[in-house]
């Protein structure tokens, strides 16, 4: 059913809680699971524009990037990753686009309300800008 599986990763908790359930539908459909992480510091954010160099946040998310792809790699998937840099929601349905995938799997926190309006959700964004089917997983309370 689901092919390529785009998963947001923000190096929290919430990564170990949507990679679980990715992984059991990876598994069920032979999905390859593409891992994306978006850098939005101000280097990230203005990289192209003032003609940056990577920062130091931006080689550890490629690390923690190319650590889960080998993670899951050694499991027997099919993973690959992506750095994307900018606005999380719109880059995460960018890849989505041009990585042409089936589903987009993300974890979140479950805040309500005025912590949503204090985050900002992500998830909801992408849910609103893409016609790709979005799964969205709560994270445990316990795991916080």
């Amino acid at each position: 059913m689901y092919q390529k599986i785009l998963v947001p990763l923000e190096h929290s908790p919430t990564d170990q809680t949507i990679l679980s359930h990715v992984r059991r539908l990876a598994t069920h459909d032979a999905s390859t699971i593409v891992l994306i992480h978006v850098a939005d510091g101000f280097a990230a954010r203005n990289i192209e524009q003032l003609d940056l160099r990577e920062s130091e946040e931006m080689r550890r998310d490629r690390a923690y990037l190319d650590e889960c792809v080998a993670t899951l790699m050694t499991e027997g998937f099919r993973a690959e990753a992506v750095l994307a840099c900018g606005d999380p929601a719109r880059e995460i349905c960018a890849a989505a686009e041009r990585e042409r995938v089936d589903l987009i799997a993300m974890g979140t926190h479950g805040h309500r309300f005025l912590a949503d309006l204090i985050y900002g959700s992500v998830a909801d964004a992408v849910r609103h800008k893409t016609m790709i089917p979005v799964l969205l997983v709560r994270q445990a309370p316990d795991a916080a």
